[in-house]
């Protein structure tokens, strides 16, 4: 009978602990990133009566672990793009600044403060690899960091236009025909300077041009020193009869309030034109031009693609990637280490982290504006509550039979 009231006991720790896992899953069904916990139990070891068989009587019931459950919570789209969720495998990397103790976190709820650090509602700094203005790595896993300040203005070196000059024109009417176009370059200073494109129809298949600037002195093309645009029976550019021959035009403007500028014209690939500058018959008209200067600019915004990639968005319609959110792997999600506040470290049973950027090495891709949510199941949790309330019912019973009989012992004597 003792054995009998032990073994209840066991029953009542065993389902007390389990009804407190349940009860933390349910409390946590609204917590992002938060991942569900289950209850493994085992039997306590036998007492052996004897004899040659297995003649052995348990002993009761203990909890032998809590294991997490680590499937994806669905995710709950919101507004902010610094919101960062991961579909698949790997945990953001979060670290503690005071003593620089990294943690692991799978609730992407960060926002950037004051002095451009981007930050869980902890404190704690998200990591990331820096990146150069082409989106390459640029540094080891450092904190993700919001370029503050102003964006260095570029001067232009290159330009294309996609243009059509009328055939149809003819060009030994007095006034010759002529055409114009403008774009807006910038020189080192981030000053716009105005190009003026001035056409004039010389011959049949032929167009001379010149340049002329808002700002500065243009010394070539020139009025007088024309260039001229040839082309051949199809309309198509002939780059022989150019000038200059076979090659892109360069644009020199000097007297500028910052350095000097030598602009190339692109409009051909190598000796081939790109089809961007042609002769048929039909209006004259600037069907797309481009420029890979730009003034200086203030930061308006960011941007998060599914690379974990950031992009600084600028005010002079520049766009910047800066830092890559890191992610980490882990052999044995269940075996990390719980640190609260959605956070987890690494244990000797996780194994150490592999870290790298989203997509690689068997890590998941980033879905921005979203947050995981719980992957708790409240249907399953409440199946599971009413288990364990029966459970313990019933091992509540076995203490108080098992009392009844132990009262009848005594009182046989009576």
């Amino acid at each position: 009978m003792i054995g009998s009231l032990y073994a209840g006991i066991t029953g009542l720790k065993a389902n007390t602990s389990a009804m407190s896992v349940i009860g933390d899953n349910i409390a946590n069904v609204d917590t992002t990133g938060f991942k569900t916990s289950r209850v493994t139990f085992a039997n306590v070891f036998n007492a052996t009566l004897g004899g040659q068989g297995a003649l052995q009587i348990g002993r009761g019931v203990t909890m032998s672990g809590v294991a997490e459950e680590w499937q994806a919570g669905a995710l709950e789209n919101t507004n902010s793009p610094t919101d960062l969720s991961i579909n698949g495998r790997g945990m953001f990397i979060i670290r503690d600044e005071i003593n620089s103790t990294q943690y692991y976190s799978r609730a992407g709820k960060f926002d950037f403060d004051k002095d451009g650090f981007l930050m869980n509602q902890d404190g704690f700094r998200v990591q990331g690899f820096p990146l150069d203005a082409t989106g390459g790595m640029s540094g080891p896993l450092s904190d993700i960091t919001l370029p503050l300040g102003t964006n260095a203005p570029v001067e232009t070196s290159e330009i294309t236009f996609g243009l059509n000059l009328d055939a149809g024109e003819d060009f030994t009417a007095l006034p010759a025909p002529t055409w114009d176009t403008t774009l807006t370059a910038y020189d080192s200073l981030g000053t716009p300077v105005e190009l003026t494109f001035n056409f004039t129809k010389s011959s049949a298949t032929t167009w001379d041009y010149y340049v002329s600037s808002s700002v500065g002195t243009v010394t070539a093309p020139v009025s007088g020193g024309e260039f001229t645009l040839a082309f051949d029976a199809t309309g198509s550019l002939d780059p022989a009869n150019c000038v200059p021959a076979s090659a892109d035009p360069t644009i020199a403007i000097g007297s500028l309030p910052g350095n000097d500028l030598s602009i190339d014209w692109t409009y051909l690939t190598g000796t081939a034109t790109d089809g961007s500058v042609t002769g048929y018959d039909a209006n004259s008209v600037k069907t797309s031009q481009t420029q890979d200067g730009h003034p200086s600019g203030t930061l308006q915004g960011i941007s998060v693609d599914e690379d974990g990639m950031f992009t600084a968005l600028y005010s002079n319609g520049t766009m910047t990637p800066f830092y890559q959110v890191a992610l980490a792997d882990f052999a044995s999600y269940s075996n990390l280490a719980k640190m609260g506040s959605n956070m987890y470290s690494e244990s000797l049973a996780s194994g150490q982290p592999v870290i790298s950027a989203p997509g690689i090495a068997g890590v998941g891709s980033i879905a921005p504006n979203a947050l995981e949510m719980s992957n708790v199941d409240l249907a399953t949790e409440f199946v599971e509550l009413i288990t364990t309330q029966r459970a313990f019912q019933a091992n509540s019973k076995v203490i108080t039979t098992s009392d009844e009989v132990l009262s009848d012992l005594i009182n046989i004597k009576r």
